[in-house]
């Protein structure tokens, strides 16, 4: 009986030590970025913003619109958002700027609220500003047949 247990337990130790150094072997997840390492620092500064005299054209229907200005140093948070001094529907043709579209002052429910709704809240969760950068990755989408932005900005 004591045999029995020693083997037992002998054999659950070895176990313990074969199984995790066989999961550490298997082959990782190859990222799309394949080889090329994720620098220390972001070299972000070096690209351009692009042109932003002109509404820049959507690539598909329902894309959120880039930002064509720069945003460094603009603070959005829970309590600030200074994408709304220029373009809240209360201010936009004021200052020129484009103003955020209904959908942002409708909940969930489709009921139209005051201000912009909390889903909405946070611009650059959809919005991204237009930089004179190359792709990371190769991209060759290409808009289905009658589904491009049909001239809209």
């Amino acid at each position: 009986m004591n045999a029995m247990l020693r083997l037992l337990a002998a054999v659950c130790i070895a176990l313990a030590l074969v199984v995790p150094a066989a999961a550490q072997t298997q082959p990782a997840v190859k990222p799309i970025r394949g080889d090329t390492p994720i620098p220390e620092t972001n070299p972000a500064d070096i690209y351009r913003m692009e042109r932003h005299d002109r509404v820049l054209p959507r690539g598909f229907e329902k894309q959120p619109p880039v930002i064509p200005h720069n945003i460094k140093g603009y603070q959005i948070t829970k309590n600030v958002n200074m994408c709304m001094s220029c373009h809240s529907r209360k201010v936009a043709k004021e200052t020129g700027a484009t103003p955020v579209g209904q959908s942002h002052y409708m909940d969930r429910d489709d009921n139209k609220l005051a201000n912009v709704s909390a889903r909405r809240y946070f611009c650059l969760q959809c919005h991204v500003p237009q930089f004179d950068a190359d792709p990371l990755v190769a991209n060759t989408f290409q808009p289905a047949a009658g589904q491009a932005s049909k001239g809209r900005p």
